[in-house]
């Protein structure tokens, strides 16, 4: 399956291996549905809370505005799923097996009449 657009990941369960140019064009498309968002909720399906860490403190490095707190204290044997939220900087895990692995980026909005939209799944390393 080709990837050219955030819409292509949207039936995967675990997220596709991408070229360089894959890369850089699903993150111009996401980087302009993020800046049009008011807060952005991310979920993260790995195989260690390790590395579900470790995605997120990536974004956070690539974007200064979306920041989290607590990540010492964070812990879930075997597979997780992290949820965090950039309007809370709330940061939760739990183990959970089954899943496919990836990033997962929900765009909020403070009104009503926007319909949030959820991208991904994106490789664990896309904001590195």
């Amino acid at each position: 399956m080709e990837i050219n657009k955030l819409v292509d990941l949207n039936n995967l369960r675990t997220a596709p291996q991408l070229s360089d140019s894959q890369v850089k064009k699903l993150l111009e498309e996401l980087e302009a549905n993020i800046s049009d968002a008011n807060w952005i909720t991310i979920g993260i399906m790995a195989p260690t809370d390790n590395k579900a860490i470790e995605a997120l403190q990536s974004i956070s490095k690539k974007y200064s505005s979306i920041k989290f707190g607590n990540l010492d204290s964070l812990h879930a044997d075997g597979s997780v799923f992290l949820k965090g939220n950039q309007k809370t900087s709330n940061v939760f895990v739990r183990s959970e097996n089954g899943l496919g692995e990836g990033i997962l980026i929900t765009c909020q909005y403070d009104q009503d009449t926007e319909e949030s939209n959820t991208f991904g799944p994106l490789p664990l390393d896309f904001f590195k």
